[in-house]
């Protein structure tokens, strides 16, 4: 026997789950939802139960039809009952679980940009919450771009008022979907790759440089012949590096760790990868082994992380997989160390919290 407790419940499951299509006009109604009125044995063993639940239905007040049944009972004589909450459309739904005010808002502005942009219904929560100066700004970004296909802009070269580039930059996943998936025509923001030379010979080659940031692409063409690439994850760790015969430090790439492997040189180096002693920096240890095979982990170890206890910290959310293919054993089983909280909760040590004086000595001596 549902209550209207159990019902709003039901309902707002149900919402969530199905408001995008119910925005975009789809979906069956009326949605009909059934009380479970008892039997004439349930109601026997339990009458007070069924008159406190029938009683509260018959106070109730709220949107939507509650359909009442007779049931012509020998033991307990003819009762009233509800037997179902029938709904007319998303608007009644809305109403129930309190969400009235943001279906109407979503509604409203989705019946004013649908004709042009009908992929917006998969945004319930931009059509709900975003202040009408965002509303604007995304139909005028949305409009600019329909009339200039091919702009070749870079994204701070847009002739629209009030956008800026912080604003741009967060929405271009959903921009190009309501797009349809089309090209935006806007210029990409060139991807640059940080990279210190620990060589004096290898300096020699770029005009004496010793830290570059540049395209990959420009990477590629450098063919640097270094031995050695260490690859660390904090900007000031790769930075602190110092003079190595043959070798170069990239740093700072996250998990785009895995285009590396477009640069030829990199590929046929003896790679060392050194992250964060958490969950993630393992995710990113695995994927970048998946496209350089011989990759090899440095002080990413169980001793390492034991030896420097009183410098952990939180990782706020862990990685979601349960293991990682491309680990080795010793890899794997910290990493489900980390996972299975077996050192404590969500333990995580940082590269840069290593004191520098127990890493490089390491570094130096990895795959000698």
């Amino acid at each position: 026997m549902l209550l209207p407790d159990g019902v709003r419940a039901t309902l707002a499951k149900r919402y969530r789950g199905r408001r995008s299509v119910w925005l975009a006009g789809e979906g069956p109604w009326p949605l009909v939802v059934t009380l479970g009125c008892p039997s004439e044995m349930e109601a026997h063993r339990q009458a007070d139960a069924v008159r406190a639940w029938a009683a509260i239905w018959r106070s109730w007040q709220g949107a939507g039809e509650l359909v009442w049944s007779e049931r012509h009972w020998r033991s307990l004589g003819t009762q009233s009952l509800p037997q179902r909450l029938v709904l007319s459309g998303a608007a009644s739904v809305a109403a129930w679980i309190g969400e009235s005010q943001r279906w109407q808002t979503a509604h409203g502005r989705y019946q004013h940009l649908a004709s042009r942009w009908p992929r917006l219904s998969r945004y319930f929560d931009v059509l709900a919450d975003y202040a009408d100066a965002d509303i604007e700004r995304l139909e005028t970004l949305l409009d600019w771009l329909e009339r200039n296909p091919r702009s070749n802009l870079y994204p701070r070269q847009l002739p629209i008022a009030g956008l800026d580039t912080k604003w741009l930059e967060p929405r271009t996943s959903m921009i190009a979907d309501l797009r349809g998936g089309a090209d935006s025509g806007l210029r990409p923001i060139p991807y640059l790759v940080r990279c210190g030379i620990l060589d004096e010979s290898l300096r020699r080659r770029i005009g004496g440089l010793s830290d570059i940031s540049t395209r990959l692409d420009d990477l590629i063409a450098l063919d640097l012949p270094a031995s050695r690439v260490y690859i660390v994850e904090n900007l000031q760790t790769g930075l602190a590096f110092g003079d190595e015969p043959g070798s170069v430090v990239f740093m700072g790439l996250g998990y785009g760790v895995s285009s590396l492997a477009r640069l030829p040189w990199v590929a046929r180096s003896t790679c060392i990868y050194w992250g964060d002693l958490d969950t993630h920096g393992f995710a990113i240890l695995d994927r970048a082994r998946a496209c350089l095979p011989n990759l090899e982990s440095a002080l990413m170890d169980e001793v390492t992380l034991l030896a420097h206890r009183s410098l952990w910290v939180h990782e706020k959310e862990q990685h979601a997989a349960g293991e990682l293919p491309m680990l080795t054993a010793a890899e794997q089983a910290v990493y489900r160390g980390l996972k299975e909280q077996r050192w404590g909760v969500n333990v995580r040590l940082e590269q840069e919290r290593v004191p520098w004086s127990y890493a490089w000595p390491r570094l130096r001596l990895s795959s000698r």
